[in-house]
């Protein structure tokens, strides 16, 4: 197993030098927000391939892996792509100065996010590597409900969002339809329950340690990365989110207070 993970290891380093190379070029640190979700795809189609035997609970892993990795790489693509980069990244180069951020990003984002889908995809190495039979349980049909559930919470909040940015009457305004009306951010409620899945996938196999990378995940959503940051920023930048917050969940979805 941890032979599999050094090797894995080196596949992503390589992916990400490529990608870091790629963005020295075309002035853009950003296209490594579009790798993400191909980063895991990598990473479980070399496990699926490496392991011996071919079972049920590895092929639907793949499957779903696949799906949702694919999905979001396509949709972040599509948003990002001809646009200038990120705000993140572009504070990033006043802070270190343009002519040496090129090689800064390498370590603070590139390797960066390399090291997080390694740690991240460890669920998913769980549940190729255990996997010994083709018998599934109880806790695989869970993971499949879960995992419908925040693919749909994902895909749908997506293209709410794009509709809602289409038209310029919404500029400078807070969306609060649909699934926003709910949770102030349904596409990360709906990647936290597309982790856990996996974890649960990684439990039925029989091993329970793997599922920190899930842990992980939904630290860095809720805490770090995700909700928290997106919401100091949000709370600057748009008239009325307070209001938003005093009557919608930040996280969990919930009927909204009156």
């Amino acid at each position: 197993m941890f032979t599999l993970f050094i090797q894995a290891t080196l596949i992503v380093l390589f992916s990400m030098t490529l990608l870091w190379t790629l963005s020295i070029l075309i002035k853009d640190v950003s296209i490594v927000d579009i790798f993400w979700g191909l980063g895991f795809v990598i990473v479980n189609t070399f496990y699926f391939y490496s392991i011996e035997g071919v079972y049920s609970r590895q092929i639907l892993v793949l499957i779903l892996v696949s799906i949702w990795g694919s999905r979001l790489s396509i949709y972040l693509a599509f948003r990002n792509l001809g646009k200038p980069e990120d705000f993140r990244y572009q504070e990033f180069r006043k802070r270190y100065g343009v002519n040496s951020y090129w090689w800064v990003s390498f370590f603070q984002v590139f390797l960066l996010q390399g090291f997080l889908i390694l740690i991240i995809s460890v669920p998913l190495l769980g549940a190729n590597f255990y996997t010994k039979s083709n018998e599934l349980n109880g806790l695989d049909y869970l993971a499949i409900s879960i995992w419908f559930i925040g693919f749909l919470f994902e895909s749908i909040d997506d293209l709410q969002l794009t509709k809602f940015k289409k038209n310029p009457n919404n500029k400078g305004k807070i969306l609060d339809k649909g699934l926003w009306k709910f949770t102030r951010h349904p596409n990360y409620f709906g990647d936290t329950l597309v982790w856990w899945a996996y974890a649960l996938f990684c439990i039925s196999a029989g091993t329970y340690w793997p599922i920190l990378g899930s842990l992980i995940m939904t630290i860095l959503i809720i805490k770090v990365s995700g909700v928290s940051l997106l919401e100091k920023t949000l709370k600057n930048k748009k008239p009325g989110y307070e209001a938003y917050i005093k009557k919608t969940n930040a996280f969990f979805p919930w009927f909204p207070k009156k």
